[in-house]
């Protein structure tokens, strides 16, 4: 017996069945057993091909090419909707996004119970799985590890079914064992049309025929793939149903304060373009609530007070396959004042922005809560964001762009006053009035955050592998009516006295992502 344990960290397993189009609004619940195994080749092909012999991987393929078992988690099902540029310029084709949604913290089991795997292919199966990101669409983020416990299943081969439970009827798509393909083969180049018969000869084996890409096949006319088969399982006929929320007084209710997106696109902007895309989000927001919380306004148009509403900070998270070019990879959406009903079905709404070249930017919403609930240092690649994380030594991860300009005395020499902070650069016990360290250091106190013990320059951040200056990020906003005192970006080291939660985003467009820290590593 070998199992594989499935978590979704992002609570959306986006996945479409070879028989089904994409606007049907299908989901493939359960994971085929066909894309499971073409994962683990996929794989073997990107990431292990150099480090591990192509014999032990198809011995590990052909054991899995059987019917498995599944426990399947509750689960509701949802979609998003997208228009999607066509080659006629101004036309635009509606796609459905169909995915279920299941929770973070629970597991989909699938269990081989008549397989036994060598020492070796156990082995290569959990490397295997330590490396996918994803199964299904690239944004079904996935953590995949083995397991050893067989869970009472709830979805089977309806051969196998012999309960009377309330269930349905659903093909599932099963790929066929080495000898199961020959025979096949075999009998298709007797009687099988004739296109077909004549791609098939190039098949030579199960191998072959899991490594093809899909549009090829649907170009040359297979209704399913060679080497496979549609096996009807049960599985529960409430496996979709929506679990009923709890209700709670208004005095009990909390608000949320994050919202927190993943972004994709073909062309993913940079994080150096943090404020164009905030700025384009908060016009979305605002087009679709036009409340304080996100104009910064109130009811008389005059700018709230206290940093209470909406920052809009963009994060480029190394993990899952992501952030390798210092792309964008997330978004999150922080306020201090929270998001009520009509806010979070603004934000509920938001799934794309406009993007350079035609390339649209996709937003998939992760979820809203507490910073806690999504703050992470070393969890990136389970989709944990660093900037909501708990740190003691923070670091800027773009650009703080001060608001005050530095105070000279009549003679010339800088304007100074006491200060417990130790600061690079300046006397100690002392900072120039006026400078990006005074400006930092008053506003961190207006934010409530505990005046540092330490503070020193950085001229720079390393993205993507490579230390980016400040003057390569866009430091200003068109038509922002933002304070500031000069175009010049600095960047800051922080030691606090104890840990402080994130987010911390400080001076001119903090709010749309600048001056935006992260914890040091």
């Amino acid at each position: 017996m070998i199992g594989i344990r499935f978590r979704f960290p992002a609570g959306r397993y986006h996945a479409t069945p070879w028989n089904r189009q994409v606007n049907e609004g299908e989901v493939e619940w359960p994971p085929f057993p066909w894309r499971i195994v073409r994962s683990l080749i996929s794989i073997y092909y990107l990431k292990m091909k150099k480090e591990v012999d192509e014999v032990l991987v198809r011995s590990l393929i052909d054991k899995l090419s059987r019917t498995p078992e599944y426990r399947l988690p509750k689960a509701s099902v949802g979609h998003t909707r997208h228009y999607m540029p066509q080659y006629n310029i101004g036309n635009t084709s509606l796609i459905f996004d169909t995915f279920a949604s299941v929770s973070k913290d629970e597991h989909l089991a699938v269990v081989w119970k008549d397989v036994e795997l060598t020492e070796d292919e156990r082995k290569l199966l959990a490397e295997m799985l330590e490396r996918m990101n994803y199964l299904g669409r690239a944004e079904s983020w996935v953590e995949a590890e083995i397991s050893d416990i067989n869970p009472e299943p709830n979805c089977v081969p309806l051969s196998e079914y012999n309960g009377n439970d309330d269930v349905e009827l659903i093909d599932v798509l099963v790929p066929l064992s080495e000898d199961e393909f020959q025979g096949w083969k075999t009998d298709f180049l007797k009687s099988g049309d004739k296109n077909r018969r004549k791609h098939l000869k190039d098949i030579r084996s199960m191998w072959d025929a899991l490594c093809i890409d899909t549009s090829r096949l649907k170009k040359i006319g297979w209704s399913q793939p060679p080497g496979s088969r549609w096996i009807q399982y049960v599985r529960p006929s409430n496996c979709f149903d929506i679990t009923p929320a709890l209700k709670y007084s208004k005095a009990e209710k909390k608000r949320p304060t994050i919202a927190r997106y993943a972004l994709a696109s073909q062309v993913p902007p940079r994080l150096t373009e943090a404020v164009s895309i905030a700025d384009r989000i908060h016009k979305s927001l605002v087009s679709r609530a036009e409340v304080p919380v996100f104009t910064g306004c109130d009811e008389n148009k005059r700018p709230l007070k206290g940093h209470e509403h909406a920052f809009i900070l963009s994060e480029s998270n190394l993990g899952l396959g992501k952030g390798r070019r210092g792309e964008i990879t997330h978004v999150s959406i922080y306020a201090p004042m929270g998001f009520g009903r009509k806010e979070r079905k603004a934000l509920d709404g938001l799934t794309s922005l406009w993007g350079k070249g035609g390339h649209d930017i996709q937003l998939v919403l992760i979820g809203m809560g507490e910073p806690e609930d999504f703050g992470g240092i070393r969890d990136e690649k389970s989709g944990k964001s660093p900037i909501l994380a708990l740190s003691q030594v923070w670091e800027s991860r773009t650009p703080f762009i001060p608001t005050l300009h530095s105070k000279f005395s009549r003679s010339g020499e800088p304007k100074m006053i006491e200060t417990s902070v130790k600061i690079e650069g300046m006397p100690q016990g002392a900072v120039q009035v006026g400078s990006p360290e005074y400006d930092l250091l008053r506003i961190l106190g207006e934010m409530g955050f505990p005046e540092p013990e330490e503070i020193e320059r950085m001229d720079g951040t390393n993205l993507a592998g490579r230390k980016t200056r400040w003057l390569e990020f866009k430091r200003s906003r068109y038509g922002g009516n933002g304070k500031k005192s000069t175009e010049i970006g600095y960047g800051f080291r922080i030691v606090f006295p104890q840990p402080v939660r994130g987010p911390i985003a400080v001076g001119y467009g903090a709010h749309f992502g600048l001056g935006l820290f992260v914890p040091s590593k």
